[in-house]
C-alpha cells in the first residue's frame, strides 16, 4: 500500500497492524476455519472477543465497577434517541456547541422538555460557551466533548450538579477521562476505536430505571446490558476491529501515552497555521480541538483554496477539505494518524507558502 496521508473526518485511519489482523480474520477467525464475516455470535470464540473488548475498555479508561460497557448498532446518531428515551423524565439540558450537539437536542425535544443551557451558534460554533449555570432540576445535562465540524473541544471533565451525559464520538481514547463524573459516555466507533457500524456506551448502571415511560425493548439500555450486547445479532466485524484497535492503544502505552502524541501532533499543525500567512485557524485558540484542526485561507488568499486542495492531493494528502457546511480545510488527526502524516501536511503548507506569499 503506497503511503497516503489520510485526514478523513468520518471513517478514520486505523493502525496498519489492525488492517493486517482484519485480513487474517476475514480469511480465518481465531483458527476456526470460518471468516469473521460469517462466524456465529453464539460461539465461545466470539464470546471471548466480546469479553476481552469490554475488559479493554474498562482497563484503558479505568472504568469503575458500577459501570457497564455495551456495543450497539446505529452509531451515535441513534444514541441521540436512546439517551432521552432512557433518562428524560421531566427536563433535560444540552450544551449546544455544534451540528451534532444540536441534533442530539432536537431528538430529546421530541420526547419531552429539553433546551439549550448555553449555545455558541452566535459565532458559528467557533468556541465553547463558558460561565453558564446548569439548573439543578435537570434529569441530565448533555455535552458533546469534541465538535468535528468546527474544531472545538471540551478538554476537561466538568463537575456537574446533575447526571452528566457525554457524546465522545470523536475524542474518546485521545485523553484520560474521569468516568466517575459521568452517568453515561457514548459515541460512534469510527473516529478513534474502529470502523463505522458500532457505537460504544459506558453507563452507570444505577442511573437507569428512573423514567416512567414505556421503553421499547430494543431501545432499553438495561436489556442490552443484561444480554451482554447480544440481544440481537451484534455488528460482529465492527466489534472485532474495535477489539484489535483497543489492543493497539494498549500496546502504545495506553490512553495516557496516546494523549501525549495527540497533543504533539496538534501543536505542530496549529503552530504552522499560526505562522503561515496564507492560513488562519477558525476555532477560538483556548478551545481548539486536538482531533479536528479547522482552518481557512487567510484574507486576501481566499481564491487559493481549490489550488491548495489540488496541491495537497498531488502530495498524497487527502481528506482535508472542510465540511460542506463551513468550507475551508479540516485535518482530522485521530489516534492512528502519525506525526509523520502531520509533518507531511505542515511541509506541504510551507511549500505552498513559498509559491504564493
Amino acid at each position: 500500500m503506497s503511503k497516503v496521508h489520510v485526514f478523513n473526518a468520518g471513517p478514520c485511519l486505523l493502525p496498519q497492524e489492525v488492517y493486517d489482523k482484519a485480513v487474517e480474520a476475514i480469511k480465518d477467525f481465531a483458527g476456526t476455519g470460518v471468516s469473521v464475516l460469517s462466524i456465529s455470535h453464539r460461539t465461545k470464540e466470539w464470546d471471548a472477543i466480546m469479553d476481552e473488548t469490554r475488559a479493554l475498555w474498562k482497563e484503558l479508561l479505568h472504568i469503575p465497577e458500577d459501570y457497564e460497557v455495551i456495543f450497539l448498532g446505529g452509531g451515535a446518531s441513534l444514541e441521540f434517541l436512546y439517551v432521552p428515551m432512557n433518562f428524560l423524565e421531566h427536563k433535560a439540558g444540552y450544551l449546544d456547541t455544534g451540528v451534532w450537539a444540536h441534533k442530539a437536542l432536537k431528538e430529546a425535544q421530541g420526547l419531552g422538555e429539553a433546551s439549550a443551557v448555553a449555545c455558541s451558534a452566535d459565532k458559528n460554533y467557533s468556541y465553547i460557551p463558558k460561565g453558564y449555570e446548569i439548573p439543578s432540576d435537570l434529569d441530565y445535562f448533555h455535552i458533546t466533548t469534541n465538535n468535528t465540524i468546527y474544531g472545538t473541544e471540551i478538554k476537561e471533565d466538568m463537575d456537574c450538579p446533575v447526571p452528566l451525559i457525554a457524546d465522545m464520538s470523536s475524542d474518546i481514547m485521545s485523553r484520560p477521562v474521569d468516568v466517575s463524573k459521568y452517568a453515561m459516555i457514548y459515541g460512534g466507533a469510527q473516529k478513534n476505536v474502529g470502523p463505522a457500524g458500532v457505537a460504544f456506551c459506558i453507563i452507570k448502571k444505577d442511573a437507569l430505571g428512573k423514567v416512567s415511560r414505556y421503553i421499547p425493548t430494543m431501545l432499553d439500555y438495561r436489556v442490552h446490558i443484561d444480554k451482554l450486547s447480544m440481544f440481537n445479532t451484534p455488528p460482529v466485524f465492527s466489534i472485532y476491529i474495535m477489539h484489535e484497535t483497543l489492543k493497539w492503544i494498549k500496546s502504545m502505552g495506553g490512553v495516557e501515552a496516546v494523549h501525549k502524541l495527540d497533543v504533539q501532533k496538534a501543536d505542530a499543525l496549529y503552530s504552522e497555521i499560526d505562522r503561515n500567512p496564507l492560513f488562519v485557524g477558525t476555532a477560538a485558540k483556548e478551545d481548539r480541538s486536538i482531533m479536528n484542526v479547522c482552518f481557512v485561507m487567510a484574507p486576501g488568499y481566499e481564491n487559493l483554496q481549490d489550488e491548495f486542495l489540488a496541491f495537497a492531493k498531488a502530495h498524497k494528502i487527502i481528506g482535508i477539505k472542510g465540511h460542506r457546511s463551513v468550507g475551508g480545510f479540516r485535518a482530522s488527526i485521530y489516534n492512528a494518524c502519525t506525526l509523520e502524516d502531520v509533518q507531511a501536511l505542515v511541509d506541504c503548507m510551507k511549500e505552498f507558502e513559498t509559491m504564493h506569499a
